[in-house]
């Protein structure tokens, strides 16, 4: 029987997408969440697009707070300030997947891997942004002035690596795991028949959108 790759796909994504985000399987900021959310919204039809990763990414990370606070009971996983400083990973994952509602899953697959490296750009200046301004570890260099800003985004706290490093993980898999989900997603497209494209994954845009635009010509 021939599987229904426009259910099984978003599964996919969404399985490969929790068993990376096991803590130490990946450098810092090397994830395949930017990725995840940028696919969802291109891929993805109607609402899944938005509940299916936010979910997912919920869930996860109540996962990894229990385990870090299990690892670290003194450490501040649950304080307020990081809880807020999380809840910006969340307006950042939504830009994402608006970002990915702009194209289509027709669009070329540089576009796709183009919008990818974009999505992360934001997340990325979003999330350090963020950190910056809520400074949930209270680092002293992270002072509420342009310069320190610049610090949040470039060079980081003293005792771990510069931002700049975590900056480049955040493009390279960004760009890595996009390339992975839009290469996966272009090649199971061919295989679904017609009535199975308005389940799971977008339905390309083509003659049902293009008919009124012929009927009022």
């Amino acid at each position: 029987m021939k599987v229904k790759w426009n259910w099984w796909l978003p599964l996919i994504f969404v399985a490969l997408f929790a068993a990376l985000r096991i803590p130490g399987l990946l450098p810092s900021n090397f994830s395949a969440v930017y990725a995840f959310a940028f696919c969802a919204g291109a891929f993805f039809a109607g609402a899944m697009a938005w509940w299916l990763p936010l979910l997912t990414m919920l869930a996860t990370d109540i996962s990894l707070n229990v385990y870090y606070h299990l690892a670290s009971p003194d450490g501040n996983v649950w304080d307020g300030r990081n809880l807020a400083n999380l809840a910006f990973n969340y307006a950042a994952y939504a830009v994402l997947i608006w970002l990915g509602r702009r194209f289509k899953p027709q669009s070329s697959f540089l576009a796709l891997l183009g919008g990818g490296l974009l999505g992360a750009i934001l997340f990325y200046l979003i999330t350090n942004t963020a950190s910056w301004f809520f400074n949930p570890f209270g680092n002293p260099e992270y002072t509420k002035t342009l310069a320190g800003w610049i610090i949040a985004l470039t060079k980081g706290t003293g005792g771990f690596p510069p931002t700049l490093e975590f900056f480049r993980n955040t493009l390279l898999s960004g760009g890595l795991f996009t390339a992975l989900f839009a290469g996966a997603a272009k090649l199971t497209a061919p295989a679904e028949s017609p009535a199975e494209k308005t389940a799971g994954m977008r339905e390309p845009a083509g003659e049902t959108e293009a008919e009124p635009e012929e009927a009022g010509g």
